[in-house]
């Protein structure tokens, strides 16, 4: 290469040079302009935040202040009986937890069907019809842009307190969520087979079924495990607001300053949530695995 430049012109090399420090500066330009903006919306986002670093300074001791005062007390010599008294609703809450565990199983599978039914007619390789791809693709940016505690307060007005309104909220979350996620992956299949089924006379349900599904069945599988874990973080919460699951005795909890039960209902919780994690992740890798195969 560089015996190629030396051989060019002097005029045809200058103009070279020339661009390629245009072409860097405009870089450096970009750079800088988008910097500049970063930090302009920091400061906005601080100044309307009304974020204090003085007071952020002054009481971060308490974040994990907090997290001492709910650990409880354990001595060897009375290990047993501390353990007793600081699990003493044990039973209780390990069947919020269920509850949570369900609230969160039942929102996905609904939401997971309904994102599998619509996400067929969001995708634009698919469809036609490009107002039925804009009219799904919004209804989906509709459920999942809503904040899952919204719809859950909601559903509570509505149907009153209780495991409903929480499978609600997730459902339709979920739906959202998934439903983009189920679109961008059809959009991205081979045509080849679909192709193949419209020449052969199928029709577009038999196109689905025959040509769409097989290609896409296990990523579909992958992030509707994804989604259930979340979902189960996020049905804890549900409780807040009254829908139901463990979290309604984790904020009177919080609420009545319960240190110890604050403590021991966030053990239960971790750990279900981690179990779930690994579980769904073995899972899910062994799908990935076994389509890139």
């Amino acid at each position: 290469m560089p015996a190629v430049v030396s051989e060019l012109p002097d005029a045809q090399l200058r103009h070279l040079m020339d661009h390629y420090e245009d072409a860097v500066s405009a870089k450096r330009r970009r750079t800088a302009i988008g910097a500049a903006i970063l930090v302009a919306a920091i400061v906005a986002a601080a100044w309307m935040g009304e974020v204090d670093p003085a007071k952020f300074a002054d009481n971060f001791w308490r974040f994990p202040s907090y997290f001492v005062s709910i650990m409880p007390t354990l001595s060897l010599g009375t290990l047993w009986a501390d353990l007793a008294e600081w699990l003493w609703g044990l039973k209780r809450w390990t069947g919020l937890l269920l509850d949570t565990l369900l609230i969160a199983y039942v929102g996905t599978l609904i939401g997971a069907i309904a994102g599998f039914v619509l996400c067929f007619l969001a995708s634009a390789n698919l469809v036609r019809s490009r107002t039925m791809v804009f009219v799904t693709r919004r209804f989906l940016e509709i459920c999942r842009t809503v904040p899952e505690l919204v719809f859950a307060l909601v559903f509570v007005l509505a149907f009153g307190l209780g495991p409903l309104p929480g499978v609600l909220a997730i459902a339709i979350h979920t739906t959202g969520a998934l439903g983009k996620l189920f679109a961008e992956v059809v959009e991205n299949i081979d045509d080849e087979p679909i192709d193949g089924v419209v020449a052969s006379g199928g029709n577009w349900v038999e196109m689905v079924r025959f040509a769409v599904v097989p290609q896409v069945l296990s990523n579909f599988v992958s992030y509707a495990l994804l989604r259930f874990e979340i979902n189960v973080r996020g049905a804890a919460v549900m409780g807040f607001v009254g829908a139901g699951g463990i979290g309604q005795d984790l904020i009177e909890a919080v609420r009545k300053f319960y240190y110890t039960d604050v403590s021991a209902i966030l053990m239960l919780i971790i750990i279900a949530v981690m179990t779930i994690d690994y579980g769904t992740e073995a899972v899910r890798h062994r799908l990935i695995g076994r389509e890139s195969r």
